[in-house]
C-alpha cells in the first residue's frame, strides 16, 4: 500500500457515568467529557488534534453514556470539523484495550493502516502527526507518548531506539522518569496482542478450579476475561520485545481528573491558543470594551461591562452577565452566570445560572494572578456549583458549595452540601 492511499482512525476513550466520580460536583450537571475547557468541551480538543493527521479517515469515541447523551454533540463537531465522528457504547466496561477489540470490526471498516488511541482526559498538544512519522521509523506495532517527570516515572525505554523496554505500574521507588501520556499509536497488529491476552486470561481461569466460595471472593477483586487495560495488559508484557517505542514530547501534559485539574489546564489550553487559535481569545482595553488580561475566551453571547478587568486565563461560557467593575482571574464562568457589580473571582469555577451578588468575593488562598493552588487537592480551588445564589458582600474561600444553595454568610474551607 502506497503512504498517499493510508488511511489513519483515532480512537477516543471517553469513559462513562461510572467514572468521574472525583470530578463531583461539576459531573453532576455535565458529562465529564463535555465540559468546557478554555470554552470548548473537554473532548473537543483531542478531536481538533486528531483532525490534523494526514489521511484522517474516521473518528471513534468510545464509552459506556448513553447514546443520546452525545448525539447532538457528535453531530454537531463532526459537521464543523467535516471529518466522520461516530460514538460507539459499550454494553459494559471493557478496559481501554478490551473497548478497541470489542469493536474492532467497525474499527477496522476503512482498513487503516495506523490506529491512534487517546483518552479522553489528558490535556497536553497532542502533536499527532510527528508522533506517527516517528513511529513509522521505528516500524514497531505501537507508540506510546511519554514526558519526562520529576515524580516516578514508570517507562524504560532505550535511550538511543527509543523502544520501550519496561513498564513499571505505579513504582514505589525511582526506576524512571518517563511517564506515559495516554496517547498512542498502534498498527492493527494491536487485535492479535489484544486477543492473545484476553486468551491467555480464559486458560487461566479454565484451569484454575476453585472453591465456590474462594470463587466469590475472585470475582469482587479480578476483572473479567474480557476486561483488558492497555498499559497493565498490553504494554507490560510486550515491552523488551522490539515491538513498542515511545515519544517524548516536551510541552505540557496533564491528567484532568478533578475540578481543580480543569482549571489548571483550562488555562493551558488558553496559552495555546495564542499559537493555534488566535481567533478564540477576547482582546479590549477598557474603552468599549472590557480590560483584557493575557489569555481570555469570551463567548459572543456573553455580556461584560466596560469597567470589568479580565484575565488572565479566565473562560466565560455562554450568556454569562458580568457587571460593572467585576475583577476575574483564573477562572471558568460557566453558561448564564450573572456576576453583579464589584464581585472578585478568582481560581474558582462558578457553576451553571448561578448569581453573584455585589462586592462579594469567590476564591482559592492563593489570590495573586501568577499563584498557583494545589489543583488535585479537593478543597484547592473554590467550586460553586450549578444554581447557587452567593449574596451580596458574601466570600467564598476555599470551599465547594453543592448546587441549589443559598448562601447569605461567608464561609471558608467548607464543603456545602
Amino acid at each position: 500500500m502506497q503512504n498517499s492511499e493510508e488511511k489513519v482512525v483515532a480512537v477516543i476513550m471517553v469513559g462513562g457515568p461510572t467514572k468521574g466520580t472525583r470530578f463531583r460536583p461539576l459531573s453532576f450537571n455535565a458529562l465529564k467529557p463535555l465540559f468546557p475547557l478554555a470554552g470548548q468541551p473537554m473532548v473537543h480538543h483531542p478531536i481538533s488534534a486528531c483532525k490534523r493527521i494526514p489521511n484522517l479517515a474516521q473518528i471513534f469515541l468510545i464509552g459506556f453514556y448513553e447514546e443520546r447523551e452525545l448525539a447532538l454533540y457528535v453531530s454537531s463537531i463532526s459537521n464543523e470539523l467535516k471529518v466522520p465522528i461516530r460514538y460507539l457504547k459499550e454494553d459494559k466496561p471493557h478496559g481501554s484495550a478490551g473497548g478497541l477489540y470489542y469493536f474492532r470490526d467497525v474499527i477496522m471498516e476503512d482498513a487503516p493502516s495506523h490506529i491512534f488511541v487517546l483518552n479522553c482526559d489528558v490535556c497536553c498538544t497532542f502533536p499527532l502527526p510527528d508522533m506517527l512519522v516517528e513511529h513509522k521509523r521505528y516500524g514497531g506495532m505501537g507508540t506510546v507518548s511519554a514526558e519526562s517527570a520529576n515524580q516516578f516515572g514508570e517507562l524504560v525505554a532505550d535511550p538511543i531506539t527509543n523502544e520501550l523496554l519496561h513498564y513499571i505500574e505505579k513504582p514505589e521507588t525511582f526506576v524512571s522518569d518517563l511517564i506515559n501520556c495516554g496517547v498512542y499509536v498502534f498498527t492493527p497488529d494491536i487485535f492479535t496482542a489484544i486477543q492473545d491476552v484476553s486468551t491467555h486470561k480464559e486458560d487461566r481461569a479454565s484451569l484454575h478450579h476453585v472453591s465456590d466460595f474462594e470463587a466469590l471472593q475472585s470475582a469482587t477483586r479480578t476483572h473479567p476475561t474480557d476486561f483488558v487495560r492497555l498499559d497493565q495488559d498490553i504494554l507490560s508484557p510486550l515491552a523488551g520485545k522490539k515491538q513498542l517505542y515511545t515519544y517524548e514530547t516536551t510541552d505540557f501534559w496533564e491528567q484532568i481528573k478533578t475540578p481543580g485539574m480543569s482549571l489548571k489546564c483550562s488555562s493551558l489550553y488558553l496559552s495555546q491558543f495564542r499559537y493555534t487559535s488566535p481567533h478564540l481569545l477576547a482582546s479590549g482595553d477598557g474603552t468599549k470594551s472590557a480590560t483584557i488580561l493575557g489569555d481570555v475566551y469570551i463567548h459572543p453571547s456573553a455580556k461584560v461591562h466596560p469597567t470589568a478587568k479580565i484575565g488572565p486565563y479566565v473562560s466565560i461560557s455562554a450568556n454569562v452577565r458580568i457587571g460593572a467593575g467585576v475583577r476575574l482571574t483564573n477562572c471558568i464562568i460557566l453558561d448564564d452566570v450573572e456576576i453583579k457589580e464589584n464581585a472578585f473571582i478568582i481560581h474558582a469555577i462558578v457553576g451553571w445560572k448561578s448569581f453573584i451578588g455585589k462586592w462579594s468575593r469567590v476564591q482559592s488562598p492563593k489570590v495573586y494572578p501568577d499563584a498557583e493552588g494545589d489543583y488535585n487537592a479537593k478543597l484547592g480551588i473554590a467550586i460553586i456549583g450549578e444554581s447557587v445564589t452567593v449574596e451580596d458582600e458574601v466570600v467564598v474561600i476555599n470551599s465547594i458549595v453543592l448546587p441549589n444553595k443559598n448562601l447569605n454568610d461567608s464561609v471558608q474551607d467548607e464543603i456545602i452540601l
